[in-house]
């Protein structure tokens, strides 16, 4: 059945009909036997006990609303962070602010910018707004301040900046993100999503909080569904200007975070425990994965997430799509990125030693056959 409407049906507007749906990670449900899913940057850690012992007890009161303005999360994020409460904005997962964003500062014909390997999102979220979605080029697969800001018009509304990058791993100093700022107009929002920033131990990195502290046109977006394990619950967070932060609150639902999200999201960001467990786990495992994919001849970006990026070669048999289909007959599913414009590459969470170590054996396998 054709997905185009007809004539005599509701009409969306046209970019509507642009978008190509956002497709996750292959999950290898209904397959059968043991399956190691590494295609979502799910933690493999899981969540933290406490959060899942906050989610039970708010269980037991799931006939109430819960608390629109999610005062008791917001007010555990300003603690951890040093921030005031009253900039911070709670969703439905750092992907309903993208859209949250656009729906609130794009018009018919107005632009986005991101860097040309960027998260789906921004594009999908720009087109459901009827806006234009701009990307600009990407040098060695990281974000290109220069080429970002000569994509920037009079049109440009918004500019997304992954910082790291989601599918690459990749990410940019600092230094180079405020001179991105600096670049702009004053009235062109930079949303950072920092959705990996936990994961990073790089001297040169920052996550946005001192950026959006004493600039007026930038927001940083993070979430609980990485390092705090908690993707079930679809929970995220922005730290913005107190303008941006009312007109956010004006477009999102009035109900947008639900009540066991809210509790297990203090719960979580309390135990630092967890996190640093994670973190941990990440560090011991990254460059391990990045060692032994070197050595069977598997090229990988330089990732400073929980996850890599896999390119193989151009050749009949070993290319992407071949390893993807001997991984998942083996029962590892990690992720297919055609749609990030990487045919040829394959991302590849960090999962436990168990997973690890089966996906390299397998992968060893399929390069030495």
């Amino acid at each position: 059945m054709s997905s185009t409407p007809s004539a005599s049906t509701p009409q969306p507007r046209d970019s509507i009909l642009e978008i190509n749906a956002y497709v996750p990670g292959a999950s290898g449900e209904g397959s059968g036997g043991t399956v190691h899913k590494l295609s979502s940057n799910e933690s493999p850690l899981g969540p933290s006990p406490q959060a899942v012992a906050a989610f039970r007890s708010a269980a037991e009161h799931l006939e109430a609303y819960p608390d629109g303005s999610a005062h008791a999360l917001r007010t555990a994020i300003g603690a951890k962070y040093g921030l005031d409460p009253a900039r911070i904005v709670c969703a439905n997962g750092s992907d309903e602010l993208i859209s949250l964003i656009c729906t609130a500062y794009l018009g018919p014909g107005d632009e986005t910018v991101y860097s040309q390997h960027g998260f789906l999102m921004y594009k999908i979220s720009t087109l459901a707004a009827g806006g234009r979605p701009v990307a600009a080029p990407e040098t060695d697969l990281t974000a290109n301040v220069d080429a970002m800001l000569a994509a920037v018009t009079a049109r440009t509304r918004v500019v997304f900046l992954a910082n790291p990058n989601n599918p690459t791993g990749t990410y940019l100093p600092f230094d180079e993100v405020r001179r991105l700022h600096a670049g702009l107009p004053g009235d062109t929002l930079l949303v950072i999503d920092a959705a990996y920033a936990e994961y990073v131990r790089r001297n040169d990195y920052e996550a946005g909080i001192e950026l959006v502290a004493t600039a007026r046109n930038v927001v940083m977006t993070r979430t609980f569904s990485k390092i705090y394990g908690l993707a079930g619950l679809r929970l995220g967070w922005a730290y913005c200007p107190e303008p941006v932060a009312d007109i956010l609150h004006r477009v999102r639902g009035p109900f947008n975070v639900n009540a066991p999200a809210i509790a297990a999201g203090v719960a979580a960001i309390n135990d630092s425990a967890q996190v640093d467990a994670s973190v941990d786990h990440n560090d011991t495992w990254l460059p391990w994965l990045a060692g032994e994919f070197a050595a069977i001849g598997i090229e990988t970006a330089p990732s400073v997430g929980n996850f890599l990026l896999l390119r193989f070669p151009d050749a009949e048999g070993r290319r992407a799509a071949d390893a993807n289909a001997f991984l998942q007959e083996r029962g590892v599913f990690i992720r297919a990125v055609g749609g990030y414009g990487l045919p040829d590459c394959l991302r590849m969470t960090v999962g436990t030693e168990e997973a690890n170590r089966l996906t390299v054996a397998a992968l060893t396998e399929f390069m030495n056959r």
